[in-house]
């Protein structure tokens, strides 16, 4: 299995959305990674950008990558750090990079419109480099991926947290989510992430989680799904190993090799990752 989504952070290095005396406010280590890994099962981590502030992130996690590729299969970085010097200097910092640079880079916020201007400019860098953007907006994630996929032909979109559907304790059947699940389907170019139920969905039956993903996988296919932890997010609600669990456990239906590709082979296609 390949987890496409967990942070590693250091309060006193940035972060400055992580609070002093929550869970959170500590750092979280490459080591505590390896620690958390429920079995040998884990055979890579796609480290995800996790707002630290600024563009050392990028390379930071380039370190990670080249220092602990044992571990780490992948990294995604912070779109939002790289706005302000404009496309050509991103294009020349990717390019710089080579085959070191990000496998994808994140842009996040309440809804596509409310995301840094300058940071969106920057998408059809990503389009020209192969670099896949990925998602993590709190109000229609799947309608955003849609049009941004569709303007921008040969980007790769992936949509953290199965785009972030209401809770279902307040919207039990999320009829604009369903309709935006539907509409990014028909656009081959999006993928979804199955991660974050256990703090998106805290309190949430699993067997109601489990129809969330079902309606995904139906709607995707299981040929453009990928799994990931959230880890360390996810300890409010879980360890990593009940975070993963929540995630695979709705992928019993599948087949051995849709399985696979949901675990693994996925991964390796949608963020180019080798080894």
């Amino acid at each position: 299995m390949i987890d496409c989504h967990a942070h590693l952070w250091d309060p006193e290095r940035g972060f400055p959305w992580i609070r002093p005396g929550t869970p959170h406010h500590r750092p979280y280590t490459a080591d505590d990674l390896r620690r958390s890994a429920p079995g040998p099962d884990i055979t890579g981590t796609v480290l995800v950008e996790a707002s630290r502030g600024d563009a050392g992130e990028t390379l930071a996690l380039r370190e990670l990558r080249l220092r602990r590729p044992e571990l780490v299969a992948g990294y995604v970085a912070n779109l939002h750090v790289h706005g302000a010097g404009g496309p050509e200097a991103f294009r020349d910092f990717l390019e710089g990079l080579g085959e070191t640079r990000p496998n994808g880079t994140r842009l996040g916020g309440a809804s596509w419109e409310a995301t840094p201007r300058d940071a969106r400019a920057l998408v059809p860098v990503l389009a020209d480099s192969g670099t896949v953007l990925e998602l993590n907006l709190h109000h229609r994630a799947f309608d955003a991926a849609a049009r941004v996929a569709r303007a921008h032909p040969g980007l790769t979109v992936v949509v953290d947290h199965l785009g972030n559907p209401p809770h279902l304790h307040q919207e039990p059947e999320p009829q604009e989510w369903l309709r935006d699940l539907r509409t990014a389907a028909g656009v081959p170019a999006v993928v979804v992430k199955i991660s974050g139920l256990l703090t998106q969905q805290r309190g949430v039956s699993p067997h109601r989680t489990a129809a969330l993903v079902h309606r995904v996988l139906d709607a995707f296919g299981p040929d453009r799904c990928l799994i990931g932890s959230d880890w360390p997010i996810c300890l409010t609600g879980g360890s990593r190993a009940a975070s993963l669990a929540a995630a695979t456990g709705p992928l019993h239906r599948l087949t051995a090799g849709e399985r696979d590709d949901v675990l693994s082979a996925n991964a390796r296609r949608v963020y180019g990752l080798h080894g």
